[in-house]
């Protein structure tokens, strides 16, 4: 038996659980926050089930960590210290590896300390079994978890627990001069999906407008050509590696293979950028890749996200499908052409 701690985007956990509950028959939930955070046990031990969901990647799992100890909540400073001791024990785990610290707590816990005080203290813990502090890129991540009567601690490295972000809320800072903040789903995207955007020559971007998309892929060191009616954002007219085409993407016909990278994310009905995509497909290299988002518009997500896994089987393989921190009511989609 193992009970874990998983994250999913704000009033999607119940989507989550469905698809764990696929891995996991007899599986038991708790709500730990309303709609996103919530208490799984499963018969399986550790790693058994982090083999199953390492191996069936939920969709709208965004993160999880395992419930290795827990400790009863006092609200004073026996708590940090209790932390701190129980840190101390599990030093092995730690030593001579970059560890990151995630602290979050429910509303109304009463563990006492922030975020950044606990931070501070275990930092300390570790160094003394010279484990070096490291927000970015960790071996290791030691995850605190302040519910309303108990401390959840678990530890794991960033694969195993889905993200090296605590409770996978990856967080970008928005840029002077930003177009839209839809340009942060594109850079979790390639930190998600574990690509290097430079390493692309050319990309196609299909329902460019306003342009956040674009921007980046520019600032990417890409030739791009942006297709959309509506108008890019002023401050990319003038750049030598845009073509951009004030039309409908229904309307444009490319040269075979003329790109290596096909990105879209329009607000338009899934079926819709299903069609398009698809139709454009032909002017993708053999073996490119596309990142499209996928609008889910109706009830029922887990048959949208189906059908339009079954159209776009016509053309490409599904590598991965996440929903990102920064996806609201839509999913991201990592392609690559057949």
């Amino acid at each position: 038996m193992s009970r874990w701690i998983g994250t999913a985007n704000h009033g999607f956990a119940s989507y989550a659980m469905e698809e764990l509950r696929r891995l996991f028959p007899s599986i038991k939930f708790q709500q730990l926050v309303a709609g996103e955070v919530f208490m799984l046990e499963l018969p399986d031990d550790r790693e058994q089930a982090l083999k199953k969901v390492q191996d069936n990647e939920p969709i709208f799992l965004r993160h999880i960590h395992p419930v290795d100890r827990e400790l009863p909540l006092n609200g004073n400073a026996d708590d940090l210290q209790e932390l701190s001791n129980m840190v101390r024990h599990a030093c092995k785990l730690f030593e001579g590896k970059r560890t990151a610290v995630h602290v979050r707590r429910v509303e109304g816990s009463p563990y006492p300390y922030s975020a950044a005080d606990t931070k501070a203290v275990l930092d300390a813990v570790l160094m003394e079994v010279d484990s070096e502090q490291s927000l970015q890129h960790p071996d290791m991540i030691l995850s605190i978890f302040a519910a309303k009567d108990k401390l959840l601690i678990g530890w794991g490295t960033p694969e195993q627990l889905l993200s090296d972000w605590p409770g996978g809320a990856v967080r970008f800072q928005r840029e002077e001069g930003q177009i839209s903040r839809a340009k942060f789903k594109l850079l979790e995207a390639e930190r998600t999906f574990r690509i290097n955007l430079a390493e692309f020559r050319e990309a196609l971007d299909i329902g460019a407008a306003p342009g956040g998309w674009t921007s980046l892929l520019l600032e990417r060191g890409l030739l791009v050509t942006a297709i959309d009616p509506a108008e890019l954002h002023p401050s990319l007219a003038e750049n030598p590696r845009l073509t951009y085409l004030k039309k409908n993407a229904s309307e444009v016909k490319f040269s075979p293979g003329q790109f290596d990278l096909l990105v879209c994310d329009m607000s338009w009905s899934p079926l819709q950028m299903c069609k398009l995509v698809l139709d454009l497909q032909q002017a993708l290299v053999s073996g490119g890749s596309a990142i499209v988002t996928v609008k889910l518009m109706h009830r029922k997500p887990l048959q949208t996200i189906r059908e339009v896994m079954s159209k776009m089987n016509e053309a490409f393989e599904v590598l991965r499908a996440k929903q990102l921190f920064h996806n609201r009511d839509e999913i991201t989609l990592f392609l690559r052409r057949k």
